[in-house]
């Protein structure tokens, strides 16, 4: 006769918990840095525009930044990589004239 019983039941719960909070704890990191990725974003384009209105040449550490000039106005766009795809941002800043 066949008895059925709970045995190694909590073990298998346990794991199926575990690696339900290991997945959740990696995309909360995921989210953080997506979202630091935008805050360069951000900053990166602004600068960009800024040393652009002003002349003076700039350097993107992290990411690629694209810049336009349009009736004195200067707009960059910033993009950076991201875990969750990448991030992009656009600033304008009118021209200084010297």
């Amino acid at each position: 006769m066949m008895r059925l019983d709970d045995r190694g039941s909590v073990t298998v719960e346990a794991a199926l918990a575990l690696a339900s909070l290991v997945m959740v704890c990696g995309l909360i990191v995921g989210a953080v840095a997506t979202m630091a990725a935008h805050l360069a974003a951000v900053d990166l384009a602004g600068s960009a525009a800024r040393s652009h209105a002003i002349g003076v040449e700039h350097h993107a550490v992290r990411g690629e930044v694209t810049i336009r000039e349009s009736g004195g106005l200067v707009t960059a766009t910033a993009e950076v990589p991201a875990i969750f795809g990448t991030r992009s941002h656009s600033a304008v800043y009118p021209v200084e004239q010297p």
